[in-house]
């Protein structure tokens, strides 16, 4: 399975450190300038450390690198976490960085692209803009944790929101705990 992680300047880069950790695909992976300082504060590791965890990195500004084309194929991209700005950026068809370029690719091709947003509370813009992307083809996986599972840590809602993201992707997972009717892994 090749997956292409976009990481942007939202806060939320520890979703996207669990992901590199346990997914079980070729990550093809991209850091916008934005996400570096993001990165150290909210992990305490750098953007260095993220793309060690990947098969394949690219710079954001290289609009021209593989994951721009359409003949590469890939199952899913996923943008975690997603900015507002690279949102509206996506809705409005601007392809100014590598990130909002593959992005494109993804829904001009039909494959599937899954946006993971953390804000709160969201403005009607937003609102706007992830129903044009929705009504493109792209998925907005909003990152908000589950508490019928019971989280006990930071790391079991973290698990939960990457899980989900994973299921979208198609990629078997065990960080999700399944529902099972009345009965709870």
């Amino acid at each position: 399975m090749k997956i292409v992680l976009g990481i942007t300047g939202a806060s939320g880069s520890i979703l996207a450190r669990r992901f590199l950790e346990t997914a079980d695909a070729e990550v093809h992976l991209v850091i916008s300038a934005n996400s570096d300082k993001v990165i150290e504060y909210e992990t305490g590791y750098n953007s260095s450390d993220f793309k060690k965890m990947a098969a394949y990195t690219y710079d954001d500004t290289d609009v021209a690198a593989r994951i721009s084309s359409g003949s590469f194929i890939f199952n899913a991209m996923v943008i975690m976490p997603c900015s507002m700005n690279t949102l509206a950026k996506i809705a409005a068809g601007i392809s100014d960085s590598l990130i909002t370029r593959a992005a494109a690719v993804a829904l001009k091709e039909r494959r599937r692209l899954i946006l993971v947003p953390r804000e709160m509370p969201l403005s009607a813009i937003a609102l706007e803009n992830m129903t044009r992307i929705t009504r493109a083809g792209g998925i907005i996986a909003a990152a908000m944790p589950a508490f019928y599972t019971k989280p006990q840590t930071i790391g079991d809602m973290v698990d939960f929101m990457v899980g989900r993201v994973m299921d979208l992707c198609g990629m078997d997972n065990i960080l999700v705990k399944r529902w099972k009717g009345e009965e709870r892994d």
